[in-house]
């Protein structure tokens, strides 16, 4: 045996957490740390309860339940006659990569898309996650359903209709809206479509989730109206997914007058419609426009999550289907993963049902509220001649350059300062509509925000004034 053994007590557990009470969770703990980190070998033969008892001076049916509960765990292994050893070591989570998109150490995270994590009502989720498992059934701890737990579903039928005046006659319950648009490209492919009308720009992930399932995206510009509704028909698409209430990156709506030529489009050519709601609620100078859905409920399948409001972990969100889409969208998610976990399903059905969704909701709109207008007010001070575009909403804004500006070459140089603010010509799929930089918002404090415009202002004065 390679350890010694009258270090046990130092290398394992530290003198503070023997003196607590809950002492055999401590022994489990660190035995457990330990072999994670792999300083107890796999093969490791660890001392008699009877010595280690002594050692650490516990009593030893301590140390034997703690020894029990490692080896139902899998980190050890008893064998009568040969004591017991260290069954494996896991590699260490240190060693795991990090996602290419995840950039350690960014002084200034400014990435578009999410909320503030510190917001997160940890409190009233925990509440809502022990009355949520107190009201689940024993059958519904079984295998899912598919379409989503029953609870849920209705709580946000309801809300949704009250919300977002959608008619959410059918609910069901996806990872998010990046699944949602994995199942519908899947469905889709199977009854024939090989391409997809998208904006332009728009967020690359939707773009490339089509491509990836079978399905084409056809670039359709955006303007201050929204979609060019007009150039439709030229991309030969029977379906096109849209941002309509908030357009994704550029931050405008979608214009009543094109709204309603947008579903005549869809009734015209036996169409569909894609509406990812992604942030509508979050509409600070006035109440946010109704969602297109409710033009047409049969043409309209609207898309949503709660990525935007609680926290993109969740891994929750919802489409609204039309009755034609309902069972093939069912089956391919049966065929996918067999259905959400009910878990979180009855945490959210209970917070939606309890208010302390809609309470979030005003919190955060005030918070977001806050940040926004500190953006923009150490923009006017520090950079005059860049002007935010779209109306204001959600948890980001395009930020316009003077016109000439390469905001490809500026998002570099901001990017050797540690600040990460992604350029607008990123997001199209053929050109940019001006230069610009999409300005996430939210999850920073105001004093955070300024410090990034005054070190944004810094890299465009080191530059002498030059635009590239």
């Amino acid at each position: 045996m390679t350890e010694s053994w009258s270090t046990f007590r130092e290398l394992l557990i530290p003198e503070s957490d023997l003196a607590r009470s809950g002492r055999g969770k401590a022994l489990e703990a660190a035995l457990r740390t330990a072999i994670r980190e792999g300083r107890l070998p796999q093969g490791t033969r660890l001392p008699s309860t009877r010595d280690l008892a002594g050692q650490l001076g516990l009593s030893r049916g301590t140390v034997t339940a703690g020894y029990a509960q490692l080896v139902a765990e899998g980190y050890l292994q008893a064998r009568h006659g040969s004591g017991t050893t260290v069954a494996c070591t896991p590699s260490p989570v240190a060693n795991r990569s990090v996602p290419a998109d995840v950039v350690p150490g960014w002084r200034f995270d400014l990435r578009p898309g999410l909320p503030a994590l510190g917001a997160f009502p940890r409190a009233d989720w925990q509440a809502a996650s022990r009355a949520g498992l107190a009201a689940l059934s024993d059958d519904e701890l079984g295998y899912p359903d598919p379409a989503g737990l029953p609870a849920l579903r209705t709580e946000l039928a309801g809300y949704l209709g009250r919300v977002r005046a959608v008619a959410a006659a059918d609910v069901l319950i996806t990872h998010g809206v990046a699944e949602s648009e994995t199942l519908i490209a899947r469905v889709l492919r199977d009854a024939g479509h090989r391409a997809i009308a998208v904006e332009d720009p728009t967020h690359p992930g939707s773009a490339e989730s089509f491509a990836a399932n079978g399905l084409t995206p056809v670039p359709v510009p955006v303007d201050e109206h929204g979609l060019r509704v007009d150039l439709l028909a030229r991309t030969g698409c029977r379906v096109v997914l849209v941002t309509s209430a908030h357009q994704f990156p550029l931050g405008v709506v979608l214009s009543p007058e094109r709204r309603r030529a947008l579903v005549a489009w869809a009734r015209d050519r036996d169409g569909l419609i894609l509406e990812d709601d992604y942030d509508a609620e979050h509409r600070y100078d006035r109440p946010a426009v109704c969602s297109t859905q409710v033009l047409d409920s049969e043409r309209v399948v609207y898309l949503g999550s709660v990525s935007k409001v609680l926290a993109p972990a969740l891994r929750l969100g919802w489409m609204v289907v039309p009755p034609a889409l309902r069972d093939r969208l069912v089956d391919r998610k049966r065929l996918s993963d067999l259905g959400c976990s009910p878990l979180p399903q009855a945490a959210l059905a209970h917070l939606v049902r309890s208010g302390g969704y809609d309470r979030h909701l005003r919190r955060t709109r005030l918070l977001y509220r806050r940040r926004r207008d500190a953006l923009l007010a150490a923009v006017d001070a520090e950079l005059p001649d860049w002007r935010p575009h779209g109306v204001a909403a959600g948890l980001h804004l395009v930020l316009r350059l003077p016109d000439g500006t390469d905001d490809a070459a500026l998002q570099l140089r901001l990017a050797k300062r540690g600040v990460n603010a992604p350029a607008l010509s990123g997001y199209a799929l053929t050109r940019a509509p001006f230069p610009g930089l999409v300005v996430g918002y939210a999850a920073l404090s105001p004093d955070r925000l300024r410090g990034a415009v005054r070190e944004m202002a810094d890299a465009v004065r080191s530059r002498g004034g030059r635009r590239t």
